[in-house]
């Protein structure tokens, strides 16, 4: 079956084992496992998430708004009771097909942990708007190389599994540990 087009899906495991699945649209979204995805609009971010998903990013400042009050209120609640910071997020692909149903499982592009979650309320003639900004990081984000370092195969592997677990191995740095003590000689000319 022809992929389409392509949707944007955000799962959200927090450090009670809630499990909320949202997806970059309006309505509910059922995929192919029977899960239900909840519409919201990721409104900050979006050129984020491409170059996160890429694997250009370590880290990722997602916004959300178009929550209902009382969905922002339960998101304040929890983060004061302390069930926010630390969950894990991912973020997803799924192929569409014509009919925008769900063609196969979503590929998992980005898996990161939720270290801070400001919070804004906007008051309108129709009512309050709610919207949260998640500061999300990865295990890399604070990895920086000194001067004179060598970036580990090891490193490199385990990143690469963790921002897309379904991929083969990353075998970009391989040969880094054998360059490591290699001595380079530089041609001389007459």
């Amino acid at each position: 079956m022809a992929i389409k087009s392509l949707k944007v899906l955000v799962r959200f495991t927090f450090p009670d084992e809630t499990v909320t699945r949202l997806h970059d649209g309006a309505g509910p979204f059922l995929d192919t496992n029977g899960d239900l995805w909840l519409g919201a609009c990721l409104t900050e971010g979006l050129d984020e998430i491409e170059m996160a998903m890429n694997g250009e990013a370590a880290t990722l400042m997602l916004g959300v708004s178009g929550l209902a009050p009382d969905g922002a209120g339960l998101a304040f609640d929890e983060m004061e009771d302390g069930n926010v910071i630390g969950g894990k997020v991912q973020l997803l692909l799924q192929g569409m097909d014509a009919w925008d149903q769900p063609t196969g499982s979503p590929e998992v592009k980005f898996t990161g942990t939720i270290d801070n979650m400001p919070m804004a309320d906007t008051s309108t003639e129709d009512g309050t708007i709610s919207s949260i900004t998640l500061e999300i990081t990865n295990r890399f984000s604070v990895r920086r190389l000194t001067s004179g370092a060598v970036l580990s195969d090891v490193d490199q592997r385990a990143r690469s599994a963790q921002l897309n677990p379904s991929a083969p191995s990353d075998k970009f740095a391989e040969r880094i540990p054998g360059l490591s003590d290699k001595a380079i000689r530089w041609p001389r000319f007459s």
